[in-house]
């Protein structure tokens, strides 16, 4: 999904942002980005950062739904054990939620079973002090999810601190990201108004890039990329969908694949979550029936 796409990329160029948020150290600290394909039967976290000093090693996934196949506790395990046996040392988890939501899936931070028990960390960003995130190009878009009780006045104060900027291509992609990741709470109309190129006229920096004309070349290679992000998410989240729904009702019909396929990401998102509830191919049915027109 473009939400995930954006969220590795702010992790990939701005790691040392997410380590000193979400793995405070004394000192700082040299860091490489590790591959996310781990070893077995290939599996990718979202994102795997590596701090050289201390052998320490900071995973986290981002997600914006409760619910997962296998479930999310179990994959973090997983992932714990097989980063744990490729590169050792201590193995550090996060899984920041990005949308608010209710359910009791998001309170979990560890997985239990008979004789295994293993804990991670979990960030509810709707619940996080944006300050930190303000301060921070890395972590920008972030930050217009997180805690407040004047949303707009938020997002204002994200395409300000985006507007600071100075490098081009830098404030270019960060300005993408936020927009990306702020439609998962702001009006698209409020997300354009305030997150947009007009809005950083006033900074000299804005104006410089301007005068060189490179922004518009920037911003549309960003778009062009984030696009493609979001048509290889729809074909993995409805392949996805498909598969629980064939494990739970049985196989489907090409037209019901085909319907299937053509939903949005936030429409297969909310049958990811109702399937769980399904029982006959009759009640997935039912449900795009009911849903036809959120496409």
């Amino acid at each position: 999904m473009a939400y995930d796409n954006a969220c590795k990329y702010l992790a990939e160029k701005f790691p040392e942002s997410f380590i000193q948020w979400l793995l405070p150290l004394a000192q700082p600290t040299p860091v490489e980005v590790l591959k996310t394909e781990l070893i077995q039967e290939p599996i990718r976290a979202d994102s795997v950062t590596f701090l050289k000093a201390g052998n320490q090693i900071l995973h986290i996934e981002f997600e914006t739904r409760p619910y997962s196949e296998p479930p999310l506790p179990f994959r973090m395990l997983d992932y714990y054990v097989r980063l744990k046996r490729q590169y050792g040392g201590c193995v550090h988890q996060v899984v920041i939620f990005l949308r608010e939501m209710v359910s009791e899936q998001v309170l979990l931070s560890k997985y239990e079973d008979t004789n295994t028990q293993h804990q991670y960390q979990v960030i509810r960003l709707w619940e996080q002090d944006p300050n930190f995130l303000l301060s921070s190009p890395g972590l920008l878009p972030l930050a217009t999810l997180s805690k407040t009780s004047e949303p707009r006045q938020l997002l204002q104060q994200v395409a300000n601190q985006v507007a600071t900027i100075e490098e081009s291509k830098q404030q270019a992609d960060v300005l993408a990201c936020s927009q990306v990741l702020a439609g998962l709470r702001f009006d698209k109309k409020l997300i354009k108004q305030l997150l947009r190129k007009e809005t950083m006229r006033e900074s000299v920096i804005y104006q410089e890039i301007h005068e060189e004309g490179l922004l518009e070349g920037i911003q549309q290679g960003i778009q062009q990329g984030i696009q493609r992000g979001i048509q290889r998410g729809v074909q993995r989240e409805a392949s996805l969908v498909t598969r629980q729904l064939t494990r739970r009702v049985g196989v489907l019909s090409p037209e019901l694949e085909a319907q299937i396929q053509s939903l949005s990401v936030e429409t297969l998102e909310d049958l990811g979550e109702a399937l769980l509830d399904f029982t006959a191919v009759e009640d997935l049915v039912s449900w795009l029936g009911d849903n036809a027109g959120h496409r």
